[in-house]
């Protein structure tokens, strides 16, 4: 059954807005990250990463975004469009901002963290003026990221593109995506993320995050409440994510759909929910069934922990599909569903 009908006349399949950043993964892992002395450079960002994963899927992604005026700026660029990604709607920071740095310490297979530094940032600087109201005609939805909603102009350049989006009948699709940086206070959390996810026909969310998203409307909700409230509001699908534990995604017809996550040798603990992301979305736009929306979601998510990156070590389809395959050959054919 198919959720979210999108208009298929349309030329691109997703345009995504927000946080782009560049990452620093450490080579030398395994250690305490003052420890650490040799980095490798990646594009970051979880917008960023998922306009990767979704075109390496054979998807017609955009990005609406500023970057830094500087080498950093220019990478980032550079690296979207030998991926096919449209740049067409990045502009560059005028008042020296710049890109975001994410350091990652990668203690053990089993705990990591993120340092990211975040201050007078590009992302924060789009403005209501770098919203196209023609580009978001001509793309089947957008995928919006809570982090874009942080401060001012960037939440006014985000609220302006919902709001075009809904009169031009273009999917919304809401990732949550919770930093605390850059933030002032849960009430401030709370506004935005439930303004936004008022509209949308998606969203994407952990626990944690749907808890920040709720907080003044009805704190303490089961994740079936949730999705029930949201259900009820406009989303034809909310996704509850609780990590290791799994995920289930709850549909407007009353129905729910849990996956596991797929068993593998991680490296890192971060990195999955992008992979999961542009799994998950890759199999909405296609059309599948519920519960092969889920799977392949979780199975990108557990490539992506597993690799260095979190961007350009994003796989194809056949990568994916071949990954679930030899999984199930070796831990039985229904190792993921629940």
């Amino acid at each position: 059954m198919k959720y979210v009908e999108f208009d298929q006349t349309r030329p691109m399949d997703l345009v995504l807005i927000g946080r782009v950043a560049i990452d620093f993964n450490p080579v030398d892992y395994f250690h305490p990250l003052s420890e650490c002395t040799t980095f490798k450079k990646y594009v970051g960002g979880s917008p960023a990463n998922i306009a990767v994963g979704i075109t390496r899927h054979g998807k017609k992604a955009g990005f609406i975004g500023k970057v830094s005026d500087d080498q950093f700026g220019e990478y980032v660029v550079d690296f979207f469009n030998k991926e096919g990604i449209d740049t067409s709607h990045i502009t560059k920071c005028t008042n020296g901002e710049k890109l975001g740095l994410t350091f990652t310490e990668i203690l053990s297979r089993e705990e990591s963290s993120i340092l990211m530094y975040r201050n007078c940032i590009a992302d924060l600087q789009l403005s209501v003026d770098d919203i196209d109201e023609e580009y978001i005609k001509n793309t089947k939805a957008i995928l919006v990221s809570g982090t874009a909603l942080a401060q001012s102009p960037s939440r006014e350049a985000v609220l302006k593109a919902v709001m075009l989006a809904k009169k031009n009948d273009t999917k919304i699709i809401f990732d949550i995506d919770y930093r605390e940086y850059n933030w002032k206070n849960s009430d401030e959390i709370s506004i935005y993320y439930s303004l936004v996810a008022r509209e949308a026909d998606i969203i994407m969310g952990s626990r944690e995050e749907f808890d920040l998203t709720e907080k003044l409307i009805k704190p303490g909700r089961t994740d079936k409440e949730s999705a029930q409230a949201w259900n009820t509001e406009n989303a034809k699908i909310v996704v509850i994510k609780h990590g290791k534990k799994g995920s289930t995604a709850y549909t407007n017809d009353g129905n729910d759909y849990s996956i596991k996550p797929f068993p593998v040798e991680a490296l890192k603990g971060f990195g999955g929910g992008d992979g999961y992301a542009s799994g998950f979305l890759y199999g909405i736009f296609e059309g599948w069934d519920m519960i092969e929306c889920l799977e392949f979601g979780s199975a990108e998510a557990a490539m992506m922990v597993r690799s260095h990156s979190c961007s350009e070590e994003l796989p194809n389809p056949q990568e994916v599909k071949d990954f679930i395959r030899e999984t199930k050959d070796k831990y039985g054919e229904m190792i993921a569903r629940v």
